[in-house]
């Protein structure tokens, strides 16, 4: 039996989450990732953001508020979560931490599925597939991969994109939308992320924190890894040594960015010390323009 304070956590984090949907961005999301042919389904009421081409106008005419056409395709289609749980997400400088933003962006894009009636899985990885949930719809099943979020205990620290994704294309099947959900801190990933992106839609969305990419003028640090252990003792008192290591992180940002660019993912990134709902919509919106 879950602990009452997991319970209520979920509780609290689905409440905010369908509000976040309904108000902000769900039609957004429709108008980003659904298609516009195919066989004809039903009809629902219009949402903010949808395309207006979309809209039936005598069902509109006949019960007095907007509606929208809905297709086959629209009701097929399967959302999964990837999300890193490595010990590098256990960081932050504000009210929380990489991974805690990660699983509240994780509960917003489930509950933002199943309002279109997609299916939605998950997969949680450190340096091994920790949690896999195959995709299916429905509120109970959503709340069941927030649990998995919440309540889970990772076996290991460390990270491994490219074996979380080799593990993605042996289990998923049929075409999906992908959120690879990570702060991206590990060695080289890029054949994974252009083979997934040859058979699925992947969208990245980076977490990062404003400490990350800076050090305090504060004199002699010791610098831990997170994942490894390893230590380093520093004096940032230097401003050589504080510079050096903005343009390092400045590289990897950019890097990052290039390599998603060059493989023609969708990428956007957050900063976990603000709001995470502007970038998402701004990332939406993007994509509704270049349907």
């Amino acid at each position: 039996m879950l602990p009452k304070e997991i319970i209520d956590k979920v509780r609290r984090i689905e409440i905010r989450s369908r509000n976040m949907v309904t108000e902000l961005f769900a039609g957004e999301y429709h108008s980003a990732f659904k298609g516009s042919g195919m066989e004809f389904a039903e009809v629902r009421e219009y949402l903010r953001g949808d395309d207006v081409r979309t809209i039936d106008w005598n069902v509109t005419a006949r019960v007095g508020s907007p509606y929208v056409k809905v297709f086959e395709e629209e009701r097929e289609q399967t959302v999964m979560l990837i999300v890193d749980a490595s010990r590098s997400g256990s960081f932050g400088s504000s009210k929380q931490m990489k991974g805690e933003v990660g699983v509240e962006i994780s509960a917003l894009l489930a509950f933002a599925a199943i309002s279109s009636n997609d299916r939605v899985g998950l997969l949680i990885f450190t340096d091994v597939v920790e949690v896999f949930v195959p995709p299916e719809k429905g509120r109970k099943h959503v709340l069941r991969v927030i649990r998995e979020l919440l309540y889970f205990e990772p076996k290991s620290v460390r990270t491994d994109l490219s074996g979380a994704l080799d593990h993605l294309e042996k289990v998923l099947h049929r075409r999906s939308i992908v959120f690879l959900i990570s702060d991206f801190i590990d060695r080289e990933f890029s054949r994974a992320i252009q083979q997934v992106r040859r058979r699925h839609d992947l969208i990245a969305v980076s977490l990062s924190d404003p400490r990350e990419r800076e050090l305090p003028d504060v004199g002699l640090i010791n610098l831990e890894d997170a994942e490894t252990g390893e230590q380093i003792i520093i004096d940032t008192k230097i401003l050589d040594v504080r510079e050096a290591f903005m343009d390092m992180q400045r590289k990897i940002e950019e890097d990052l960015s290039k390599l998603f660019r060059r493989l023609d993912v969708d990428h956007v990134s957050i900063d976990v010390t603000k709001s995470y709902v502007e970038p998402l919509v701004g990332l939406f919106n993007a994509r509704a323009r270049r349907r």
